[in-house]
């Protein structure tokens, strides 16, 4: 079978708990395999309760202010939908991005992310040995691709999407059973 499109996806959170932190920002960028891109998307999120935190502004620049006007998450969640269908969801720590959607859709929407194509998983797989960093930033610099505003979730799609077809080639990949040993299932 021919490899699918792809839909990166990078999320700003308020923190790491899935339990306890919101999703502020999300970033989507659908590419082919070698790395045409198809679709760019991005759109923060509105906070439940005006007064949620924010987590770390100094890290993702994101302001309780900036979410007043956002979309609400079942908003939000339907577009996102949308630019998943009959696309691989791929990002780099796939784990931590989906959790945080599984459980914001749990309660408003039908989403279903299916598999989950995890880049930081193939990056670390070409460094057995783990003499390297894999951090996005990291892996970026490896390949020649510019990460121009870490921590932006459409700056980090974007970048994961450009790193993807470097870390395709490097692991042989021709078809989509090639991607087993990358995927998490949902």
């Amino acid at each position: 079978m021919p490899l699918p499109r792809f839909a990166v996806v990078d999320l700003e959170t308020s923190g790491f708990s899935v339990r306890r932190h919101r999703i502020l920002q999300i970033g989507v960028v659908v590419v082919e395999a070698d790395g045409t891109v198809l679709d760019e998307w991005s759109t923060l999120v509105k906070l439940r309760w005006p007064l949620q935190r924010v987590g770390p502004t100094k890290v993702h620049g994101i302001t309780r202010r900036m979410l007043a006007d956002a979309p609400r998450m079942d908003d939000v969640l339907t577009q996102l939908g949308d630019r998943l269908d009959g696309a691989l969801f791929t990002a780099h720590n796939a784990r931590f991005d989906a959790a945080f959607l599984v459980r914001a859709a749990r309660r408003r929407t039908g989403l279903e992310l299916g598999p989950r194509l995890c880049t930081l998983r193939m990056s670390r797989r070409l460094d057995p040995e783990r003499q390297a960093s894999h951090r996005l930033s990291d892996v970026c610099a490896r390949y020649g691709v510019v990460l121009d505003r870490p921590h932006d979730a459409l700056a980090d799609a974007a970048a994961t999407a450009a790193v993807l077809p470097h870390l395709i080639t490097a692991h042989g990949i021709t078809d989509r059973d090639d991607l087993a040993p990358f995927l998490d299932r949902a």
